[in-house]
């Protein structure tokens, strides 16, 4: 259980994306993204420098195998957001919110926008993957910019100049456009570095429309739908399916704010919801 960050760590796993939000302010002209760096916080610039350096292929196989068997946990989704609140809510300096307020002003922004319940119940559950830093992963594991491994690593990922440590730059195969994969192959067949996203899509995936697996799973996926990367991997489906990634990213950056919501009052609404689309428990 983590309570107190390492001297390197991030202070919260919130600092990434307090990061990735100030990085694709709608005010950041294209000149300054492509200056973006100057100004980033050590323990960030640090956590990238993992993350680049530590995201190998043979990382990514070994999480897979270790985490995706599911047999971790069998608890409900509401119980999992309070085991997610009680271990990390406190360690975000910028405000006082707990990681379930979080969770409810981003759902509560999308249904005030008038989109589907399902829709609602993405922005509710989409980070409960993060529990993987509770039960022991690092940070750069769990959080980041997400991004293929296995092929070229796009010069469109911040911090890309630290990829030169990570030891499948060495290995020609891994350094092509498409390396071990198909062209237009699609990216269900395509290993993206591990992290929160991959971890709860493999949770989630029986439960949801195809449209909120997309978005859990490729939220985090910048380079792709921020950034225009590595369309020559996706295969039609992928493009239909991208612009719900897309229409969601604004409320993954943008509804956080200090103004609290009534989780109270909010409870009976988001857990009818649940009880909706989720048996009580579901495996983790």
């Amino acid at each position: 259980m983590h309570m107190q960050p390492e001297p390197q760590e991030l202070e919260s796993l919130d600092q990434w994306d307090d990061e990735v939000r100030s990085r694709y302010d709608p005010n950041r002209t294209e000149e300054k993204f492509r200056d973006y760096g100057e100004g980033v916080a050590p323990v960030v610039r640090e956590f990238y420098r993992l993350n680049h350096t530590n995201q190998t292929v043979a990382f990514v196989k070994q999480k897979r195998a270790e985490w995706l068997g599911l047999d971790h946990a069998r608890i409900g989704i509401w119980e999992m957001m309070e085991r997610l609140n009680t271990l990390v809510d406190d360690s975000d300096p910028d405000t006082d919110l707990s990681q379930i307020e979080h969770n409810l002003q981003t759902a509560e922004a999308i249904r005030a926008a008038g989109h589907p319940r399902w829709f609602q119940l993405t922005g509710l559950i989409h980070d409960l993957g993060k529990i993987l830093w509770v039960w022991g992963e690092p940070q750069w594991a769990v959080v980041g910019d997400t991004f293929p491994v296995g092929c070229e690593f796009s010069d469109r990922i911040v911090f890309h100049e630290f990829f030169a440590a990570n030891p499948d730059s060495q290995v020609p195969q891994y350094q092509t456009p498409c390396g071990v994969y198909e062209p237009n192959g699609g990216l269900d067949r395509v290993n993206l570095s591990w992290g929160h996203d991959e971890y709860l899509y493999h949770v989630t995936r029986d439960y949801l429309p195809e449209e909120a697996q997309y978005m859990i799973r490729y939220h985090s996926f910048y380079p792709a739908h921020r950034e225009n990367a590595y369309t020559h991997l996706m295969n039609g489906r992928d493009l239909e399916m991208f612009p719900w990634v897309r229409r969601f990213n604004p409320f993954d950056l943008y509804s956080k704010s200090h103004e609290k919501p009534d989780a109270e009052r909010l409870k009976p609404y988001y857990t009818e919801l649940i009880a909706e689309y989720f048996p009580d428990n579901i495996r983790w």
